[in-house]
């Protein structure tokens, strides 16, 4: 089979029991992602960084594409969470790099005044898959050194 776009397990979750994700119905734009274990996003606090909800996943597209990691539009209403960086975008040579293999993440804060715990299992996320284009005269010739927040290693 030729290699398109899709997922996998991320090394280290071989064994966690890891669902790979699933558009629900027909005309589903995003793939239903769900935490790989139990956690706790704690409540908003100045200065506090954002948690971390790991998939035990990592995902492959073709060179002229990207995915993006968005939020499930219930999260903030029913859980407080909001994505920090509103849109996690992750280029296709994110895969299998050389420091966490690809393993994506959902960066996220919790404004509820108690701390919310998320489930092995639960939704947590969306992926959607999309294409790029580039602008005329587009000289980059970087390439990646590492995993989350690389991009700028490689120029």
């Amino acid at each position: 089979m030729n290699k398109v776009r899709g997922f996998e397990i991320a090394k280290g979750f071989e064994d966690k029991n890891i669902n790979l994700p699933v558009r629900k119905t027909k005309y589903s734009a995003g793939y239903d992602v769900e935490a790989a274990e139990d956690c706790i996003i704690p409540a908003f606090k100045p200065g506090q960084k954002p948690t971390l909800v790991k998939t035990g996943l990592k995902a492959y597209c073709k060179e002229d594409e990207f995915y993006m990691l968005c939020n499930r539009s219930s999260n903030p209403g029913k859980k407080g969470l909001v994505l920090a960086n509103s849109v996690g975008i992750i280029d296709c040579d994110y895969y299998n790099n050389e420091d966490n293999d690809g393993h994506f993440m959902y960066a996220y804060y919790n404004f509820f005044d108690h701390d919310v715990e998320i489930k092995k299992g639960d939704r947590i996320g969306q992926v959607i898959f999309m294409k790029y284009l580039t602008v005329d005269n587009d000289k980059a010739e970087g390439v990646r050194s590492g995993g989350f927040g690389s991009t700028e290693k490689g120029e």
